[in-house]
């Protein structure tokens, strides 16, 4: 089994419209499609780490069936929220895997979820990979640590990296698991990047 780490505290700046976790989705807050993906996929707890306009999304989205924590220093970049969200898992089941997700994937589905915890190893980092079109795959989220080394990847967490310094200091431990289509794991990032929040646009994941 896996703690599921939803990171949604950024301000989404770049793309100018508030925080991503409520840009809307098939109807409903983005967070809420996650979430519930996370959990249908397998996880047995999803930790949702807020952090700008905390109360706008609590207030907007339902996310009663998540357990949802801020991370105050969030300004200080996608590192600390990790770090929160890791040791909020580990301090509720210590010998679970942990399994890190961004809060701006729209293809992200309960099959990615379950593919991925099927991969769970005690000496390992399973990465979803998506396939690009010329062939290969591209690293990308969500990410699974085995406990020992979600606590390595926390603990030299800093600034907007995430767990990157950490898988690329390591690349012996990575395993590349496939997971589709490279839109598939495609982040809003930009206003061009807004056609993936349409299924039907023919850019959107499917759902």
């Amino acid at each position: 089994m896996a703690n599921a780490v939803l990171l949604a505290a950024g301000a989404g700046v770049r793309l100018g419209l508030g925080p991503k976790a409520l840009l809307p989705f098939n109807g409903r807050p983005l967070i809420e499609h996650l979430a519930a993906a996370l959990t249908d996929g397998g996880c047995s707890r999803v930790i949702v780490v807020l952090g700008a306009e905390s109360r706008r999304v609590r207030a907007a989205a339902d996310l009663s069936g998540a357990l949802t924590i801020t991370n105050p220093d969030w300004e200080t970049g996608m590192g600390s929220s990790f770090r929160a969200g890791v040791a909020e898992a580990l301090r509720l089941a210590p010998e679970e895997s942990v399994l890190v997700a961004l809060a701006d994937q729209p293809g992200l589905t309960a099959g990615t979820v379950a593919r991925l915890l099927t991969h769970a190893a005690p000496d390992q980092v399973s990465c979803a990979g998506y396939c690009l079109p010329g062939g290969g795959l591209r690293r990308g989220h969500p990410v699974l640590f085995a406990p020992q080394l979600a606590r390595a990847a926390a603990a030299v967490a800093l600034g907007d990296s995430g767990a990157r310094a950490f898988l690329a200091a390591h690349p012996g431990l990575v395993d590349l698991v496939d997971c589709g289509s490279e839109v598939s794991g495609r982040d809003v990032d930009t206003p061009a990047d807004l056609a993936l929040l349409d299924p039907g646009s023919g850019t959107g994941p499917a759902t």
